[in-house]
């Protein structure tokens, strides 16, 4: 393992996660901090940052997936990005063991950590959930569910088997958070556009399920939203499950506390999240939930007091929410926390650099939600202001639309909502993402083509003057 020591006197400052809390905070630094102050250097597995609140619009093909993410070394100039994991963490030695995606693992030594590692899909022992679903954190999850749903009524289309038909056309979302309620009414949306466009299909077809194992959907909202969302989406004719949980999935075989059982050709998990699990092999110190434990002030802390040079935020933290309205005294772990964590974190880092300890505590009461629900759909509740349909899907597009971090960003989203509403949405498919060489190889692989039997006949006439030439050599032969 190469050991990489920091060759300079400037301080280095260690972003794990270039996410939304890792990226702006990592900005923030570059404008806050004097050139030489010290070394910006984030370390993320994917070279961009992914704005996830646009997942269900880049899966709807209202966003083109690239505009929903921000690659990092164009906008980071001043810091160093490395594209890898972390996979260990000593803080007493202050140095992280870094992996590449090629080459051999490396240790960073760094004066400064910074936890922004956010979060993974929380997974349940389900038989045939790791399998056979697909969650929906991840930019390239968001456009194979749409290339997936797509193809699935291209394939419905000329199977006649009824069973086989009903499984293509059957998309189970497992999560009635915000995440699930957006990405299956964003995606059910563009498929009802897309099977008016099948001279064998109609939307009767098509059967979106929503299963949710609490008896209401989008706790952030109040309950008479929720029931609205409940009431609208079965009006456009999703199956709602509530207090019913996922039993088994073996073989894309849907069986359902409730005793219901069918087959279904896709299945969604979005039934919540936990911090990153390379937390666990560190020495900082976790709540029982492997959180990074926080102050409000962003500073990492365990029974004695502070850890000096380690700070968290986001997903993969317990931060102290001051509002009171946090789920058991937290913040939860949504992007509009991460907005508002980046500048304190950032500010508090320049001052501990610079020897201060005025340190700003992190307090935010939610303004409230917004989510869009499919094309001039929406539900929003700032405060007791409730709205719902298209004023709501106006709030929806206009709050994320400004949340975006960079100008450069913002211009790219916003063009691509103002050409959906003046040319429709973009519901096209790509096939073989998965595998790109798939028609390289079939060609390469493939063999000579059959010849007519005409073919045959001419070059068997003409081998006929050959042979009989090679005859007479030999009886020569043989006679000398």
């Amino acid at each position: 393992m190469a050991l990489i020591r920091n060759s300079t006197l400037r301080p280095r400052i260690l972003v794990v996660g270039g996410g939304y809390l890792g990226f702006v905070t990592a900005r923030r630094l570059q404008k806050s901090l004097d050139r030489g102050e010290a070394t910006i250097t984030v370390v993320d597995p994917n070279p961009y940052m992914t704005y996830q609140p646009l997942l269900p619009e880049v899966a709807a093909g209202s966003i083109e997936p690239r505009h929903a993410v921000i690659p990092l070394r164009r906008h980071l100039r001043r810091s160093e990005v490395v594209t890898g994991k972390v996979t260990r963490i000593s803080h007493a030695d202050r140095h992280a063991v870094i992996e590449p995606e090629l080459g051999e693992p490396f240790e960073l030594d760094y004066d400064h950590i910074v936890l922004a590692s956010g979060s993974v899909p929380r997974t349940l022992p389900i038989p045939g959930l790791a399998e056979e679903a697909i969650s929906f954190k991840r930019i390239e999850e968001a456009v194979a569910l749409r290339d997936r749903i797509l193809s699935r009524l291209d394939d419905a289309a000329v199977i006649e088997d009824d069973a086989e038909r009903r499984k293509a056309l059957t998309f189970v979302f497992v999560g009635g958070g915000f995440a699930g309620i957006e990405s299956l009414a964003e995606l059910e949306d563009m498929a009802r556009q897309a099977v008016a466009r099948y001279d064998t299909l109609t939307e009767a077809d098509l059967r979106f399920v929503l299963i949710e194992a609490m008896a209401r959907v989008m706790p952030e909202v109040g309950e008479a939203q929720a029931r609205w969302v409940v009431e609208s989406l079965r009006a456009r004719g999703v199956d709602v499950y509530l207090e019913t949980f996922l039993q088994d999935c073996t073989n894309k075989h849907i069986k359902l506390s409730n005793g219901e059982e069918f087959d279904a050709d896709t299945i969604v998990w979005n039934a919540g999240v936990k911090a990153n699990p390379l937390l666990i092999d560190s020495d900082l110190p976790l709540d029982d939930r492997g959180r990074i434990r926080a102050r409000a002030d962003l500073r990492v802390e365990d029974d004695n007091g502070v850890v000096e040079g380690a700070w968290a935020a986001g997903d993969n933290a317990a931060v102290p929410d001051l509002s009171g309205g946090g789920v058991g005294g937290f913040c939860v772990p949504n992007a509009q926390h991460a907005v508002r964590q980046a500048p304190v974190l950032a500010g508090n880092i320049t001052k501990a650099l610079r020897g201060g300890s005025d340190f700003v505590q992190y307090s935010h009461k939610s303004i409230g939600t917004v989510a869009g629900l499919g094309v001039y759909k929406g539900v929003a509740q700032i405060g007791s202001f409730e709205a719902r349909g298209i004023l709501a899907w106006a709030m929806h597009r206009g709050y994320h639309g400004m949340a975006v971090p960079t100008i450069e960003r913002k211009v790219r989203v916003f063009a691509n909502w103002f050409l959906g509403i003046l040319l429709g949405r973009d519901d096209s498919q790509l096939v073989d993402l998965a595998e790109p060489r798939k028609a390289f190889a079939e060609a390469a692989d493939s063999k000579p083509l059959p010849k007519k039997p005409e073919a045959k006949a001419a070059e068997a006439k003409k081998s006929e003057p050959k042979k009989a030439e090679a005859k007479v050599k030999e009886a020569a032969a043989r006679a000398s």
